[in-house]
This record gives C-alpha cells, sequence and structure tokens, in this order.
C-alpha cells in the first residue's frame, strides 16, 4: 500500500492504463458525489466487503478513496492482505479533492 497525495494520485492515475478507481465510502456519502468512474464498495459491508473485493481483477492498479483517507487506508491494508498488489489510498480523500466530481 501506498499513500500519496492528491497530486500524486492523480498524476500517477492519468499515466496509468490499467487503473481502477475504487470508492469505499457509504451510499449515503456517494449520493452527494464521487470521482469519476469510480466503482464503490463499502467498506463497513464487513465480511461482504471481503467477498466483493474478491471479485476484482488482482492484477490491476487500484486508486482507492473514502471521505478522510482512514477508511481507505484500511481498505488498501485488506486489499494487500488479499493479494492486491497495488493499492493507492488518497489521503486526505473526498474531503479535500480538487478534481471533477460525478453525480448518480
Amino acid at each position: 500500500m501506498a499513500d500519496l497525495s492528491q497530486k500524486d494520485w492523480v498524476n500517477q492515475l492519468e499515466n496509468d492504463n490499467n487503473s481502477v478507481i475504487l470508492d469505499v465510502r457509504t451510499q449515503e456519502e456517494v449520493n452527494d458525489g464521487f470521482i469519476p468512474n469510480a466503482i464503490n464498495i463499502d467498506i463497513y459491508k464487513g465480511q461482504g466487503f471481503v467477498y466483493e473485493l474478491e471479485e476484482l481483477d488482482k492484477t490491476k492498479n487500484y486508486y482507492v478513496y473514502c471521505r478522510s483517507g482512514a477508511r481507505s487506508a484500511q481498505a488498501c491494508a485488506i486489499m494487500n492482505q488479499l493479494g492486491f498488489e497495488n493499492a493507492y489510498n488518497l489521503l486526505g480523500g473526498f474531503n479535500e479533492w480538487q478534481g471533477d466530481v460525478a453525480n448518480q
């Protein structure tokens, strides 16, 4: 797992053609807006979160965020334990996001 600043996270993401953006916030938080093209798996689902992670392609590079950066750091650690080699945590999370925001 790597903690990346907003700038480094975006720069690395833009140059990565094997990337997936993963939002680990609750549905209520996602309803307030999300980073475009992100998939959402709520970390509060507990074992359900792990089951959904297991469905993902472990060869991809995952750019993970939550509201502030704490849950996404936990998610990256869980992903590493499950065999994901590249999980990048967005420091400051969605609260400090300066890029585009999509709405459902």
